[in-house]
């Protein structure tokens, strides 16, 4: 007989103790350590499980992937689903997982049974949210079932051309004694559904809850296991939602894809750059257009920039969309060479439409908008800035600038300010390019004071 043994697991990292600790030292995370019931067994019935090929001799024929009949969600996996792959898609609650899936499942049931596995609702409730996206399907299968021996059987027995489970952390396996939702229970159930893709070449397509940091809930193992991570950003008090691939081993980590929220679901935005810019004031200050690398397609994306004398000791910084420590470094640019005096000013910055921009690509019209606000004077409507900010004061060049320039263009801008490094390679004609060596005289461009 084989004595169980004892370990006590951090709910949020997965990190193992032999004892109970107050502070995780692999999170930092105060109590949530669980004690956990591991049992170490031989497994006596061990049979080859293949044989070893070369690889040269081995017949492969290419990925076969299926289309979503979604292009915004293909554009994300690389050009469709391929069979036998397990993907994991998380994010906050209420952004559209559950909503997205299921109108995935309606749309590919017209091609063969669909198994959507719901531990969280009732079949009334999806049936309910399913009439209301008008989602319907006669091989769209619902099962309510958490055990995961359940589960299994009717994927074997079903044979669906896709497998939906919303979502992992419901799900448990009988033979492990610890609670659903645990550590354990989370990795041994994403492993079992792995090799279970793997065998029947079926689709897996997983939800997983994120924390309150917004990482994906269960050990960090739980994203090496399978074989795409998607997140899903946004706010939920807005109407956009951005599609972001943080792992895919079929294709690029680049792409993103964007809907928008409506009554009847989530709708692909075929035109992203037209939709973010439609409530764009102009003349006034405070408001910058980018154009924004996000895969492998351009953005142009409003930044907008309040900057007011603060009354507190310390003035507030705050920066929605783009990173605060970014931000910080822009302001300290523009205070040290630029002789902006911004220490004593309350300083607010937001991407216009939740998009979260994280290249450096965005320097300049952060900079561009913040000295708007300050000056009370308005960047001219006509014109777009690119640059990466140094802390020196330089404006540096950055990549894919005959995209970003071909956009701004196709949208009816007439002038581009450009790093003076991208204006020596840019050879088109398609609008007028400013090239710009430092922030001062980007600014002394820019804003006609």
């Amino acid at each position: 007989m084989v004595k169980d043994k004892q370990l006590f697991v951090c709910q949020n990292c997965g990190f193992e103790s032999v004892r109970w600790l107050g502070r995780c030292p692999g999170c930092g995370e105060w109590n949530t350590f669980q004690a956990e019931l591991t049992a170490r067994r031989k497994d006596t019935n061990l049979t080859p499980s293949g044989q070893a090929f070369l690889l040269d001799d081995i017949n492969h024929q290419g990925e076969e992937r299926s289309l979503t009949g979604c292009g915004e969600l293909d554009r994300v996996l690389g050009g469709g689903i391929v069979a036998g792959s397990v993907v994991l898609i998380g994010g906050d609650p209420g952004i559209g997982k559950s909503t997205l899936l299921l109108q995935l499942a309606g749309t590919l049931s017209g091609r063969g049974p669909v198994l959507y596995v719901s531990g969280e609702e009732s079949a009334s409730q999806v049936k309910i949210r399913a009439a209301r996206l008008r989602v319907a399907g006669r091989q769209l299968y619902f099962l309510a079932e958490v055990n995961l021996a359940y589960i299994e059987e009717a994927i074997r027995n079903l044979s669906p051309v896709l497998v939906v489970i919303d979502s992992i952390q419901t799900m448990y396996r009988s033979e492990i004694d610890v609670a659903a939702g645990s550590v354990t229970q989370v990795r041994e159930c994403t492993a079992l559904l792995t090799r279970l893709a793997k065998t029947v070449q079926t689709p897996v397509f997983i939800i997983g809850h994120v924390t309150k940091d917004g990482h994906l809930a269960g050990p960090r193992i739980l994203e090496h296991m399978v074989d795409t991570v998607l997140y899903f950003e946004g706010d939920r008090h807005q109407s956009f939602r951005v599609l972001r691939a943080v792992k895919n081993r079929f294709g690029s980590t680049n792409e993103v894809g964007i809907f928008e929220m409506q009554d009847r679901g989530l709708v692909e935005v075929l035109n992203p750059s037209e939709l973010f810019l439609a409530e764009r004031p102009e003349s006034v200050s405070g408001s910058c257009v980018v154009p924004s690398i996000e895969g492998t397609r351009p953005l142009l994306v409003e930044i907008q920039a309040l900057v007011s004398p603060s009354s507190l000791g310390s003035p507030r910084r705050m920066a929605t969309g783009i990173d605060y420590n970014r931000a910080a470094m822009i302001v300290a640019v523009l205070d040290k060479r630029a002789g902006m005096r911004l220490g004593a000013c309350d300083v607010y910055i937001n991407v216009v439409g939740g998009v979260k921009l994280d290249e450096p690509a965005v320097d300049l019209g952060v900079a561009l908008a913040l000295a708007s606000s300050l000056y009370d004077l308005p960047v001219p409507p006509d014109l777009v800035a690119v640059g990466e900010i140094g802390l020196t004061g330089e404006i540096r060049a950055v990549g894919h600038i005959d995209q970003r320039v071909r956009e701004a263009a196709r949208l009816g801008f007439r002038r581009f300010l450009l790093p003076g490094g991208n204006a020596k390679a840019y050879q088109g004609t398609e609008m007028e390019t400013i090239a710009v060596s430092t922030l001062r005289h980007a600014l002394e461009l820019a804003i006609r004071r």
